[in-house]
């Protein structure tokens, strides 16, 4: 027995913006963020947006490209912004994009964007388990509907 499909949530349901500082610690040999810390914060602010739609335990599936598109020094304060775009049966496209704030100006920086998908699972079976459809309400939110539609077909044709 299948369990029934949840009732639409809104795509604001799932945002995050997630605040980090760089620290030394997170830093390559020339002083700006590591590319694994990044995807670490990434996949975390994404792991939220996904727990925050499904509302079960959700794990990460695949993660598309990781474009880097500027460094951000020691000391730099970077914002993820992350929402659900997209949902299948059981899985969910998040999408999540980084920026780097400029401490003097409060202006913001692209860094890096990445599409990660999520599958919820059953709090008791940890099998697969159906997510709310996702309801994008505005213009941009239903355009990255459309074009997550568009990345989950083609990355279930690279599966066959």
């Amino acid at each position: 027995m299948t369990a029934p499909t949840p009732a639409p949530r809104p795509v604001s349901a799932s945002k995050v913006e997630m605040t980090e500082i760089v620290f030394p610690n997170d830093a390559n040999p020339l002083g700006n963020v590591m590319g694994g810390r990044v995807m670490q914060w990434l996949d975390i602010a994404a792991a939220v947006a996904a727990g925050r739609h499904a509302r079960t335990p959700v794990v990460t599936a695949s993660v598309d490209n990781v474009d880097f598109h500027n460094p951000v020094p020691v000391g730099g304060v970077v914002i993820l912004l992350a929402s659900v775009n997209f949902t299948g049966r059981t899985s969910m496209e998040v999408g999540v994009k980084m920026l780097w704030e400029e401490r003097a100006t409060g202006s913001r920086l692209h860094v890096v964007s990445a599409y990660l998908t999520f599958v919820s699972l059953s709090p008791e079976t940890k099998r697969p388990a159906p997510v709310p459809p996702v309801l994008p309400e505005s213009d941009d939110e239903r355009r990255r509907f459309r074009e997550a539609e568009q990345r989950r077909a083609h990355r279930l044709a690279q599966r066959k």
